[in-house]
């Protein structure tokens, strides 16, 4: 396949950056790269304007290494919180991709970022804190503290679901209980009559009579 070169306007992923000097196939260029204003082909006038793109470059790429810079400072004070639905036990229905994490960025701070920047070493499974690498630009890194979150309601606690007159009238079935139980032992002490037993009634003591002193004559005969 013939190949041409071909001086680079714009960046082009996977063949190189603005001002650079590629090889192509000859029909890429002459059907989509010039066509398309990506690319122009070498010759002596146009080497001529290297310089000029060069310095567009230059300035550019120092414009985005400042901005990517700045921007790197200001997601490290971030905290981006992303809600997933999760089942009763409070797992995920799947896993946080970097184009959820991207579309949160712009709904939560309104950053537009590429989600091919969001670097995930694994897929993230499970609720909590993470920590997530952002590759802003060659020479700058970021890291975004991500928090995942349920948007699934916890269930309550059946003492919280209890309605507040349904622990009133247990309160009053308990206390009625109490009072059952009271009166019960009253009733085995006075009888089921209610009254109290009358006592028994004191036998009048009975005093024995004195014995008749003996007489003279007794104790004579003594």
């Amino acid at each position: 396949m013939a190949k041409t070169e071909v001086i680079l306007i714009q960046n082009i992923v996977g063949l190189g950056g603005e001002s650079d000097l590629v090889k192509v196939a000859a029909g890429y260029a002459r059907n989509y790269l010039f066509p398309q204003g990506l690319a122009v082909p070498v010759s002596a006038s146009n080497k001529r304007r290297l310089d000029a793109l060069k310095k567009r470059r230059g300035e550019r790429e120092a414009h985005e290494f400042n901005t990517m810079t700045e921007l790197s400072k200001s997601i490290s004070k971030l905290l981006a919180v992303l809600q997933v639905k999760t089942g009763d036990d409070g797992k995920m229905f799947g896993s946080v991709t970097s184009g959820m994490i991207a579309d949160q960025l712009k709904t939560q701070f309104d950053i537009v970022l590429d989600k091919r920047k969001i670097h995930l070493e694994h897929p993230i499974k499970t609720l909590g804190e993470h920590d997530i690498e952002l590759r802003l630009h060659p020479e700058v890194l970021a890291t975004l503290k991500l928090r995942v979150e349920s948007s699934t309601p916890l269930p309550a606690p059946v003492e919280a679901r209890t309605r507040p007159e349904a622990r009133d009238g247990a309160a009053r079935t308990e206390s009625r209980g109490h009072k059952r139980a009271d009166r019960v032992r009253e009733e085995k002490q006075t009888g089921e009559t209610g009254e109290k037993p009358p006592r028994p009634e004191r036998k009048p003591r009975v005093e024995k009579a004195e014995k008749p002193a003996k007489t003279e004559k007794a104790e004579k005969t003594a």
